[in-house]
């Protein structure tokens, strides 16, 4: 599991924009801690995204009556802060879900495969973010703003557990912003190219991010120990493995997760995802196909209401959507609303979308699945 044991400096994080949607502040009263509340296990807590996981639940008050950190042998025994109180980092084994009613795991896929089925047969809900169980029939794969329904009829209290699954994070940031424009207009075809973050691979890509931009303006070798390609001014397909077909695990992550979140076979995606020097916000140039007409004064009026989005499409100043401004937000950001002149009247439209890859891309997704189970 990916330990969060290197320093990263703030200003590669965000810069604040009124449009985006804040964290809430630290200094309202805590109402979390609730004896009612159920008992949250966080798996693979030292990670990239378990500490997000801690974030979200601390900026959304998350009820709790008690709250569980695990982690591998390694990582047992640190201590990490949460809402001014010190909790000790306990090793995950089968043992660990006794009483614990939601599971938020970010642990991987082997970790997710061996202790998931474990914390559903003691009665746990797991919200898993790995790819483990994204594809197997009967297991919900849910964006909130999305489709919600498919988890109907799995609550906290029921002593019944249950697997849930977190899409892939260019998913996510991608469906935000097409599926109110799907409802409307029905995409037939959706073409995607993802510029995306370090945080993708975790703390320590984002680390050697850091750390390679630092060698190569001192005129050094850069350090390649998480990408076999210097990652520091430089771009590079995504380092998924290649399939047979062309297209990396990546790519194809996108073209299944959507057709099974849309619970749409026929719909039809193709993608090609890059790896870019940006610390922790994906974004996807995304150009959408559709059944119906649907002008780009509509779509833009559409996505202006859609829960979770913010239309940043300034035409006259140049401004739209980046990954600074969206970083450390949870709003998914959209702009670049365009007909896509290559169709034949208003049947295509083009978009370009940025999200935070490690909240709404990860932890904020999970959480805000977790609270649909109370």
């Amino acid at each position: 599991m990916a330990s969060l044991s290197h320093p990263l400096k703030p200003h590669f994080f965000s810069t604040p924009k009124p449009k985006l949607q804040p964290h809430k502040s630290p200094t309202k009263v805590r109402m979390s801690f609730q004896e009612s509340a159920p008992s949250v296990a966080v798996v693979g807590v030292t990670g990239a995204v378990g500490q997000e996981f801690l974030s979200v639940l601390s900026d959304r008050d998350f009820p709790y009556r008690s709250l569980k950190l695990l982690a591998s042998k390694r990582s047992a025994g640190k201590s990490i802060s949460f809402q001014d109180r010190n909790l000790t980092v306990q090793e995950l084994t089968a043992d660990s879900f006794d009483d614990v009613d939601i599971a938020l795991f970010s642990a991987g896929g082997s970790i997710s495969k061996e202790f998931g089925p474990i914390a559903v047969e003691k009665g746990a809900i797991v919200v898993d973010n790995s790819s483990a169980f994204r594809m197997v029939d009967g297991v919900p794969l849910v964006i909130p703003e999305v489709n919600p329904e498919a988890m109907d009829g799995i609550k906290v209290g029921t002593k019944k557990g249950a697997l849930i699954a977190n899409p892939n994070c260019s998913t996510i940031i991608c469906l935000m912003a097409a599926t109110p424009l799907h409802r409307r207009a029905k995409v037939t075809r959706m073409v995607v190219s993802t510029y995306q973050a370090a945080s993708g691979a975790g703390a320590a890509a984002m680390h050697e991010l850091e750390l390679q931009t630092r060698e190569v303006l001192e005129g050094k070798p850069p350090t390649c120990n998480i990408f076999k390609e210097q990652y520091a001014f430089n771009l590079f397909s995504h380092n998924a493995p290649v399939l047979e077909n062309g297209y990396t695990e990546e790519e194809m992550k996108m073209v299944k997760e959507t057709r099974k979140i849309w619970n749409d076979m026929n719909v039809k995606v193709t993608a090609t995802c890059i790896r870019v020097p940006v610390m922790r916000a994906h974004a996807e140039s995304v150009n959408l196909q559709f059944e119906k007409p649907l002008d780009e004064d509509t779509a833009r009026e559409i996505l202006k209401n859609a829960p979770g989005v913010v239309v940043i499409d300034d035409r006259a100043s140049n401004h739209f959507p980046t990954p600074l401004e969206v970083s450390n937000k949870d709003d998914v950001a959209v702009g670049r609303i365009r007909r896509d002149l290559s169709q034949e009247g208003n049947q295509g439209l083009d978009i370009f979308v940025c999200g935070d890859q490690v909240r709404k891309g990860a932890a904020l997704n999970a959480v805000q699945i977790a609270e649909l189970l109370l």
